[in-house]
């Protein structure tokens, strides 16, 4: 078993020096929906505090580099790629974030698409709360993983 718990009931690091080092990725995705008058400052790049969508893509991927110093257990990765994307869908004012992070170790990277999402999403709201301070982030998940112990899965 992977998780431990010491003899005085504390959690520690899961301890992965006897892990083979496999090629890993992981896809998380997530959801802010806005009003129309936000949603339309986006899109026309009218936000008074600048690109939103390009400081949210940098805060993602600043995120997922961080992850280790924002989750207490996890463990601090050599990410080799993240990404950061954004599908706008106009007719219902949201924006859907997709993230991407990659490296060759011994840990999964599902933490670190699921903090680039979240930071990313966070980053909108901040950037857009003058315009819609209603804002609503819903629907953060991992959507895809491969590599490791478990295998390659996607949500369907």
């Amino acid at each position: 078993m992977l998780s431990h718990i010491d003899e005085h009931g504390q959690a520690n690091m899961v301890d992965v020096s006897l892990k083979q080092v496999s090629s890993r990725e992981a896809m998380a995705q997530g959801m802010i929906s806005m009003s129309k008058q936000a949603f339309s400052e986006v899109i026309a790049n009218e936000n008074k505090k600048g690109d939103v969508i390009g400081v949210a893509r940098i805060a993602g991927i600043q995120a997922a580099k961080k992850c280790a110093d924002l989750i207490p257990l996890c463990h601090p990765l050599a990410l080799t790629k993240v990404a950061v994307d954004f599908e706008l869908d106009e007719p219902n004012s949201t924006i859907k974030i997709t993230s991407l992070c990659k490296l060759a170790g011994k840990t999964g990277v599902e933490m670190e698409a699921l903090t680039a999402v979240s930071v990313a999403a966070l980053t909108l709201f901040d950037m857009c709360k003058a315009a819609d301070p209603k804002m609503e982030i819903h629907s953060i998940r991992v959507i895809k993983k491969t590599g490791g112990k478990h295998g390659d899965w996607q949500r369907d």
